[in-house]
């Protein structure tokens, strides 16, 4: 028999890709979620097919690189539920380019919302996940483990991400709270297509890895009996892009 899931899971990022596909994968376990994002139709997508599935759903648009929005998030998820058992952090931003190309301000954005976020959100969600004796998901990237040229901004705040997660896990598990990385490979979501896109490659999301293969690994990780725990998973695409000139 399957292991299943069972309370409420909060998914930051789950307007699209990996953030949806694990919103998804986590209703047909049975769980209620709150899911947030900021693009509100595509939100609105999947807070519809989330609750096509027979879950309770609750959807909260957000930009979340503001301290106000990580504060309301907080608060309308104690309002509506009152408990975390999972929380999903999918949201995060992107800049690419050498150090002569990038922006004087991309760096303080993408720790805006890929490092400092996570760690708020989970600071103020906290006490419920403990309580829950709950479990905490960062999707972090490949990018965290090899940098490239273009892509250090990028790289070095999900670097930073997996540090946070380790000090996170080793506080929290004498409490009984899990706490996963994840770190796939290319994946065909809106990102990817703009990393290809700024690569001049030609974006063929067939040969990707699958955002519902990530979700698939996050829900395996999740259902582990706890006894155990996995603290970090890589997966990658089984088909390896070509090598620039």
């Amino acid at each position: 028999m399957t292991p299943k899931l069972s309370g409420v899971a909060v998914v930051t990022g789950a307007s699209s890709g990996i953030g949806r596909a694990v919103a998804l994968a986590l209703a047909r376990h049975g769980m209620s979620l709150f899911l947030t994002g900021r693009d509100g139709p595509r939100l609105e997508s999947c807070h519809r097919d989330a609750a096509a599935i027979g879950v309770e759903v609750a959807s909260h648009q957000a930009d979340l690189s503001s301290d106000d929005a990580i504060r309301g998030l907080s608060a309308a998820v104690t309002s509506r539920f009152g408990k975390v058992d999972v929380l999903v952090h999918a949201a995060g931003a992107l800049a690419l380019g050498n150090i002569e190309e990038a922006g004087w301000g991309d760096l303080d954005d993408l720790y805006r919302l890929n490092l400092r976020m996570p760690f708020l959100l989970t600071k103020l969600l906290l006490p419920l996940l403990q309580e829950a004796r709950g479990q905490i998901v960062f999707v972090n990237s490949t990018a965290a483990l090899q940098v490239a040229a273009d892509n250090g901004l990028y790289a070095a705040t999900k670097h930073a991400l997996r540090s946070l997660a380790g000090s996170i896990r080793e506080h929290v598990n004498p409490q009984g709270v899990r706490v996963l990385s994840v770190f796939p490979g290319r994946t065909a979501t809106p990102m990817q297509e703009a990393v290809q896109r700024f690569e001049r490659r030609t974006y063929d999301a067939a040969s990707l890895l699958q955002p519902s293969d990530v979700a698939d690994v996050v829900v395996s990780a999740l259902v582990l009996p706890r006894t155990g725990e996995v603290t970090e998973i890589i997966v990658r695409p089984m088909q390896k892009p070509e090598v620039m000139p």
